[in-house]
């Protein structure tokens, strides 16, 4: 290998290894774990040397630091490793063509003399690949053209349901509200777990059976399949799905996520029914006519960061373990911003369902997360808290998560000339990397939350007697109720 090439390849894995730990707001997985059961992420590096301007003010603009020069340098990585490997073919097929008996000893002794040298170069392509690599994993997913650029408070409200907020209203905390009416026990959380835990007890914990239910059967109508999840994971599945199990900007290095200790390879408790859902349909390849795929999972989310928001930490809102309903679907690559506008039909007709006021927002650049091309989040309004709150978002995370979990279609014989199968980075084959899009059908605890807060029911002395209810919860209740009526 060339001084040049070894010293490149070098200075970038120093620049590789400091950015995994520089603080900031963004941070998220860049190596591929040694314990590792999938083959290595198939990322597209010519896409990327050929794009470096618009890759840099797509992370600039996503507040997802990376090295300085790093897209440059894996511009000239990728030209390098081409150069090399060219002279190392040459070599090889010089001596495989040669009929000279003279001349192939003349390159015999010459490949002799060189063996030192190209079991450096093979072992300095390892490690230049190795680095190309671990550079091109800390760019985020491109971005939709359309997605607002700058903080949340940049968002774009695409439409508004349900009936007109109620005004804010302290006698509407939902944690009050809870304590009138025997819904929840933070303290004895507090004493057997800790803070950020809860008890749903009585009609809560019906709320929260029912409204699973209740999700599940809308997707289910839709076409979804259903499928429970386990709640633990490798650390690499979560990686590669998008998500940093451990947060760098923080005190604690596992911040983020919750660790199963002492187990190789290292395990982690996941944040989202998304990451097992996702992994379910890694290294597989799938016939075409069996797309989209189409599941929605029911799982238990474990956060381990609910304690560093503040305010957001009262009550239901920021708790460390909830309940969750969640779409993913498998799609062709020119499929997913139709299947991303399926999901959110199908969250607006469960929202509906339970007659609170929310909204549909264009989520700008600054939040989304690593994978997601462009996301909408869907908020309530929550008179207790004063605010719009966050209940669902859904993703269309395009082949991000496809090239790292190896998830990809054949394409029908008759489709290959199209020109509408182009994958996302305009290359064509018979066999192409996939697109995912998730999306929450529901996170428990904010819509019992939202339910309480806009429901709750007093009397003429302003004390709470009781809960409206939406009647589309009324199959799915278990038990009779003296508190709920049914609207």
């Amino acid at each position: 290998m060339s001084t040049s090439l070894w010293w490149t390849a070098s200075k970038w894995r120093s620049c590789f290894r400091c950015s995994v730990f520089r603080p900031g707001r963004r941070s998220y997985s860049k190596t591929i774990s040694d314990t590792a059961v999938l083959p290595k992420p198939r990322l597209d590096y010519h896409a990327i040397s050929q794009s470096i301007v618009y890759k840099s003010h797509n992370a600039f603009n996503r507040k997802y630091p990376l090295p300085v020069g790093a897209l440059q340098s894996i511009k000239e990585l990728t030209s390098q490793l081409s150069m090399k490997r060219h002279l190392r073919s040459t070599l090889g097929d010089r001596i495989r063509i040669t009929k000279d008996s003279a001349e192939k000893q003349t390159l015999l002794g010459e490949a002799k003399t060189l063996k030192t040298e190209i079991t450096r170069l093979e072992e300095n392509l390892l490690a230049v690949e190795e680095t190309l690599l671990n550079l091109s994993l800390q760019l985020p997913n491109d971005t939709h053209p359309d997605t607002p650029i700058g903080p949340e408070d940049a968002a774009t409200i695409l439409s508004t349901h349900g009936p007109p907020p109620i005004p804010a209203s302290a006698e509407r905390d939902h944690t009050e509200i809870g304590r009138a009416l025997g819904l929840f026990d933070f303290e004895s959380a507090a004493v057997v777990t800790g803070s950020s835990w809860y008890y749903l007890l009585g009609d809560a914990a019906l709320l929260e059976n029912a409204l699973t239910n209740y999700a599940i059967s809308i997707a289910l109508k839709h076409g979804f399949k259903f499928v429970t999840t386990p709640d633990v994971v490798r650390e690499d599945i979560a990686s590669r799905c998008g998500f940093q199990p451990r947060d760098q900007q923080s005190g604690s290095p596992t911040s983020q996520t919750y660790f199963i200790a002492d187990v190789r390879p290292e395990l982690v408790i996941s944040g989202t029914a998304e990451i097992p859902l996702a992994g379910m349909f890694a290294n597989r390849i799938f016939p075409e006519n069996t797309l989209p795929m189409k599941v929605v999972g029911l799982g238990r989310a474990f956060r381990a960061e609910a304690g560093s928001r503040g305010a957001d930490t009262r009550g239901l809102y920021r708790v460390h373990q909830f309940t969750k309903v969640e779409l993913f679907a498998v799609c062709e690559d020119d499929d997913s911003e139709r299947t991303m506008e399926e999901f959110r039909g199908v969250q607006t007709e469960i929202f509906k369902g339970l007659g609170i006021p929310f909204r549909v927002l264009d989520m700008p650049t600054e939040e989304l997360g690593a994978s997601a091309f462009r996301k909408y989040d869907m908020e309530a309004w929550m008179p207790g808290r004063g605010r719009w709150g966050e209940i669902s978002s859904t993703s269309n995370c395009t082949d991000y998560q496809a090239r790292r979990l190896h998830i990809r279609y054949r394409r029908v014989a008759t489709h290959q000339s199209s020109a509408s199968k182009l994958s996302t980075h305009g290359s064509q084959s018979a066999t192409a990397f996939a697109h995912t899009v998730n999306g929450t059908a529901a996170a428990i605890p904010r819509l019992i939350l939202a339910l309480v807060e806009n429901g709750a029911r007093f009397n003429q002395e302003g004390k709470v007697v009781g809960l409206d209810l939406p009647s589309a919860l009324k199959p799915y209740w278990l038990a009779p109720s003296t508190n709920v009526q049914w609207l």
